[in-house]
Formats: structure tokens, sequence, C-alpha cells
């Protein structure tokens, strides 16, 4: 993966902690994670938000402890906002929209 944590961009969007909202699970030679991160930039790029890229197989990519393999493995690319699945295998751009910007009242 090419610089899974070189994807946030610097961007001022994401958490007040700093860290990005969106977390794109993927892993080496996965056709679908090449797909995935072209949405998820182009998302991320059109509202602000900065994202990071982790690969799956890396046991030092979880620091929480997480074993992703067993996790994610079946289901990658995985995209997350706020620590909340918003999809995999093939990743919607509108859903990973909405999941950002919220609604007008």
């Amino acid at each position: 993966m090419d610089g899974q944590d070189g994807r946030v961009d610097g961007r001022e969007g994401g958490r007040e902690d700093g860290v990005p909202r969106v977390v794109l699970y993927g892993r080496a030679g996965c056709h679908l994670c090449a797909a995935a991160r072209d949405v998820v930039r182009e998302v991320c790029a059109a509202t602000g938000e900065r994202w990071r890229e982790v690969d799956v197989d890396d046991p030092a990519a979880a620091p929480d402890g997480r074993d992703l393999v067993a996790e994610l493995g079946e289901l990658v690319p995985v995209v997350e906002v706020d620590g909340v699945r918003q999809g995999y295998w093939r990743i919607d751009a509108d859903r990973l929209r909405r999941a950002l910007v919220p609604p007008r009242a």
C-alpha cells in the first residue's frame, strides 16, 4: 500500500483531537481497495475531511490491539467514519458523503 499513513493530507477537516474521521482498511494487491481509495480520496477532498489508510495485513497497523485480519480480512476494502462501518467491498461515494456531511435542517 503506498504510504497509507501519508493519506492524511493536512486539511483542517477531522476530529478535534486531530485523528482523521475516515479510515480505509485494505491490503496490497487488492483491486477493490484501489477503487475504494479513489472514492475516499475524492469524497474527502470534496468535504474537506482527512483520511488514512490501514493495511489489515500489518500487525502493527492497529494500535488498539484489534486483529484486523480476523475482523476485516474477508471484507476489504472497509471504510469507517468515526469508528462506524460505512461500507465494504464496493464503497458507495454517496453513502460516504452522507456520513460526513450532516443533513441540513
